[in-house]
């Protein structure tokens, strides 16, 4: 007998311990008219599905797991795919009871049968709520006929923002050390006290110092070694604003502050994982002229020595990125410009008559290539050779849509440059090989360029400059340094004037 009660006392305790280790949310919402609904979680920039209800009973929703949730924010989606309500899961909330009512009251339902710190966690959304409904329908009762009423509608919508972030700091102070305190952290950006803000020297309050307190105080108390802490709304808009507008805009303030950032993180963690695909996409892709720099900078420093290994399933993107930034490296801004060496236009039909416009393969490019080598030498129209201040290096085609629009812009743009007695000269590659209608276009537009084209097939332009589209517009300074690149015709003007004011300035 007593054999078999330990017995019994064993299998519950093993039960027991099955049970804590995995989770059971249980939902009972009243009226609800799906028939199966779903359990989706925020992960830094996406939101991803984790379970689905597919029997929902009266209104009961159950999600069961064996293995415990996660830390993080979850939503209530209905099968329509639109969220009914977001909740907080911790180690305390893996077994939730939640209730509400489907209606346009749910949030103010919502309720937890088992967990207290939930329920605080519902309350203070229902009152942002409150906030928000009483201020519009404050704002749309006033009828802003005089200056009195915009100053009583500013002071109301101030009244209620002070409210709130009073709310917030106070919600933040009893439950700092809970998974939902930490949430609200996040959310709740450290502003420097109106009262403890310095006057400057002119006796105005110093913004400088208020910058300072912001940037310095902004990531307090956010731990980056928890996965946890991006699993909400809140971290990826904060790590999105922190680098758009609190630091300096500038490439290497970007790198250094992507790299203390990372440092904070458990290497190989997903935190780790997210942040480093989330900065090398982002300055792979970006239209900020100067900050691929921060995308080569990932590259050398994380994929080279290998520590972006197992960031993504196929390993072959590894190293296409690390062949992407390796291929402009040498564009970047303020890197001397490659050289070229390119035929006049005018001189198509000298290189027709050698044979290089016939030539069916490489194997035949070659032989013709040796073969006038002295001749062509000769005839080159190298890139380093143009004296000018200013150096407008053009890619182009004349079959391209988009270069038709462009290069008549970039004529009017060099003519006015010129009427300005700027030094100025461009650059004008030709990125095909039809010569006749490149001298067509020359001699109807008068073309007033240096008009060349890669005559001998010796530049391989397109690996170079990374022409994968035309028009490429960069601009060089009289060292033939990268002061510009990517750019539409009508910034050549513009930027030119700016390269010289800040040349001036020095």
């Amino acid at each position: 007998m007593k054999k078999l009660l330990l017995a019994v006392v064993f299998c519950c305790s093993s039960f027991f311990a099955v049970a804590q280790s995995g989770y059971n949310i249980t939902i009972t919402l009243q009226n609800c008219p799906d028939t199966l609904a779903y359990l989706t979680y925020y992960q830094f920039d996406k939101t991803l599905i984790k379970d689905t209800c597919t029997s929902i009973k009266n209104g009961k929703i159950v999600f069961t797991g064996k293995t415990k949730l996660e830390k993080g924010i979850y939503s209530l989606v209905s099968q329509k795919k639109a969220i009914y309500f977001d909740f907080f899961i911790d180690d305390n909330t893996q077994n939730l009871e939640l209730k509400s009512v489907a209606s346009p009251n749910i949030g103010k339902e919502l309720t937890s049968i088992n967990s207290p710190l939930e329920n605080e966690f519902f309350k203070y959304i229902q009152f942002i709520n409150k906030q928000n409904t009483d201020f519009q329908a404050y704002k749309g009762s006033v009828v802003l006929k005089t200056k009195k009423d915009t100053l009583a509608l500013n002071a109301n919508q101030k009244a209620i923002e002070k409210s709130i972030t009073e709310y917030e700091e106070n919600f933040m102070k009893t439950h700092k050390g809970t998974y939902i305190g930490d949430v609200m952290n996040l959310k709740v950006d450290k502003l420097l006290k109106e009262k403890d803000i310095p006057k400057a020297s002119n006796g105005r309050p110093d913004s400088l110092a208020v910058y300072n307190y912001y940037k310095n105080h902004y990531w307090d108390n956010v731990d980056f070694k928890d996965d946890g802490t991006m699993r909400n709304p809140f971290f990826h808009g904060k790590v999105k604003k922190y680098f758009e507008s609190v630091i300096i805009p500038h490439p290497d303030s970007v790198s250094v502050e992507i790299d203390r950032m990372l440092s904070k993180t458990i290497p190989k963690s997903l935190m780790y994982k997210l942040l480093l695909a989330h900065f090398t996409y982002t300055y792979e892709t970006t239209k900020l002229m100067g900050f691929d720099k921060v995308f080569v900078h990932m590259s050398d420093k994380y994929f080279k020595t290998g520590k972006a290994d197992g960031i993504y399933e196929d390993q072959d993107i590894v190293q296409k990125i690390i062949k992407r930034a390796d291929k402009i490296k040498p564009l970047m801004i303020n890197a001397i410009a490659q050289d070229l060496y390119m035929i006049k236009a005018e001189d198509f039909s000298k290189m027709k008559a050698m044979g290089f416009e016939d030539a069916k393969n490489s194997e035949e490019m070659t032989k013709v290539y040796y073969k006038n080598e002295p001749t062509v030498s000769k005839m080159y129209v190298k890139l380093s050779d143009v004296k000018a201040d200013y150096t407008i290096l053009v890619f182009w085609d004349v079959d391209c849509g988009h270069c038709q629009k462009e290069i008549p812009k970039l004529i009017d743009a060099y003519n006015e440059l010129l009427k300005e007695r700027k030094n100025v000269k461009v650059y004008s590659v030709y990125m095909q090989h039809e010569g006749e209608k490149y001298l067509q276009y020359i001699a109807e537009h008068k073309l007033p360029f240096i008009n060349v084209y890669d005559g001998a097939h010796f530049n391989n332009a397109i690996e170079k400059y990374d022409v994968y589209s035309t028009p490429v517009i960069y601009i060089l300074d009289r060292n033939k340094a990268i002061k510009a690149k990517r750019i539409e015709a009508e910034q050549v003007k513009p930027i030119i004037e700016s390269l010289e004011k800040q040349s001036t300035a020095k």
